[in-house]
């Protein structure tokens, strides 16, 4: 998704294509800071803050 808005940015100039490129960055980034132990509550769909 990422590689899909560059390049629509790149070929048209839109700038809501480079925000979904740069949110969706930040959203990737997040998601490595968060670390495995809430990708593995993500997958199971337990939160910590629920138990």
């Amino acid at each position: 998704m990422r590689d899909f808005s560059w390049k629509y940015f790149a070929m048209t100039g839109d700038v809501d294509a480079y925000l979904l490129y740069r949110d969706y960055g930040s959203m990737v980034v997040n998601d490595a800071a968060a670390g495995p132990e809430m990708a593995a509550a993500e997958e199971t769909g337990n939160d910590e803050e629920d138990e």
